[in-house]
């Protein structure tokens, strides 16, 4: 199993332990095994492992030095270790070594070798809901990627399904954030997965989540009908109403539209059913900021007046509940993973670069339902006002 090279996360470093040495743990039919997770104050990790990325040489990598190529566009690491993965071999064009000074041709095959450490997750179950030969759900925790992305790959819900339960290979039809939880559908083969995103494509698919909003959300019910506009470089949305625009400002983003209604309030949050009808980036957070009524622990969307007190109350109900301790007091053990001399995150278990911060975000996915079926998750804690 190998991943595209876009997908790098932080790696190794310099001289040292040849590539013939290395055992991939990506050749293997299981996704994760069991023994692959340490858990450590209130986080599941990952044992790292021997990875193999791949590419392929595009137009705006032509013309470059196999080390300029690495070192300008994966700037997770320094461009001495670049260097060092080119002359150990760790870096391959076409499977071959080559010399650090060698230019890339367009379309050819570029292999990293190394010493992949994943960020850690929450410890919470991925508890399973209903299995069926055909789909399981579960219910997803706040902090686990769905599936492989990026710098995760077994610290996911596929890879943890597959470590814990033997379940693969699995289909999600759809995605819930890493930050959000609740109901998860998977397929467990090709056709019914066909089957589920038919359905979701043709708008046939309704979806209800719950929010725990600042302040007393309207009683009425709400409707936002606002585009999303999503930044990658900054990893937000924000929203505009296209109705506010005039003719000659063009509206950014994509159309989007969210219905709220209010569930219960404490006169300090309130419990908002979210009925999101498009799917779009960040939708029903951008949307509820929009309203005035931010989920009420968003570290992106809180508005700037509630944002230290909703996030200092955040983190007291974390810390307080699951008694995290930073991920620098972890002490390393030669029985849970060997140390690669190469490798840019040694001897720490995480990778470098990692921030610890809330990850439990107030919203909840509790039901999908389309043509012929329906599938629902239990409320979380945090649901009682």
């Amino acid at each position: 199993m190998k991943q595209k090279m876009q997908d790098e996360e932080a790696v190794d470093s310099s001289d040292s332990m040849n590539v013939t040495d290395i055992v991939l743990q990506s050749s293997s039919p299981k996704l994760s095994q069991k023994q692959d997770y340490i858990f450590h104050g209130g986080r599941r990790h990952v044992r790292p492992y021997y990875f193999e990325f791949i590419s392929h040489v595009n137009k705006r990598w032509t013309g470059k030095t196999i080390v300029d190529l690495f070192a300008d566009e994966f700037k997770g690491r320094p461009r001495d270790y670049y260097v060092g993965a080119v002359k150990s071999g760790r870096i391959k064009v076409d499977g071959e070594t080559v010399p650090v000074s060698y230019i890339v041709k367009s379309s050819q095959k570029i292999t990293h070798f190394l010493h992949r450490h994943e960020p850690p997750v929450m410890t919470d179950d991925v508890e399973i809901l209903l299995k069926e030969p055909d789909v399981v759900t579960v219910c997803k925790p706040a902090s686990i990627p769905v599936h492989p992305c990026g710098q995760y790959r077994k610290n996911t819900v596929v890879g943890i399904l597959d470590a814990e339960h033997d379940l693969g290979p699995l289909f999600p039809i759809h995605r819930l954030d890493r930050l959000v939880s609740g109901l998860l559908i998977i397929a467990r083969t090709a056709a019914k997965a066909d089957f589920f995103r038919q359905q979701i494509e043709g708008g046939l698919v309704k979806k209800r989540y719950i929010a725990k909003v600042v302040g007393v959300f309207p009683e009425e019910e709400k409707v936002v009908d606002a585009n999303i506009n999503y930044n990658g470089s900054q990893g937000r949305s924000t929203a505009e109403d296209a109705s506010s625009s005039g003719d000659d400002n063009k509206v950014k983003g994509k159309p989007a539209c969210t219905k709220f209604t209010r569930i219960d309030t404490n006169g300090t949050h309130s419990l908002v059913l979210c009925e999101p009808v498009t799917g779009r980036t960040h939708q029903i957070r951008v949307h509820l900021q929009y309203t005035g009524h931010p989920i009420a622990n968003d570290p992106l969307y809180l508005t700037q007046h509630v944002d230290d007190l909703e996030t200092k109350i955040a983190k007291r109900i974390d810390a307080g509940e699951r008694k995290l301790v930073s991920p620098e007091d972890y002490v390393y053990s030669s029985e849970d993973f060997s140390i690669d001399p190469m490798c840019t995150n040694c001897p720490k278990l995480i990778p470098q670069g990692y921030e610890e911060h809330d990850e439990a975000l107030w919203l909840h996915c509790v039901r999908y339902s389309g043509t012929g079926w329906e599938y629902e998750c239990p409320y979380p804690s945090w649901a009682s006002l």
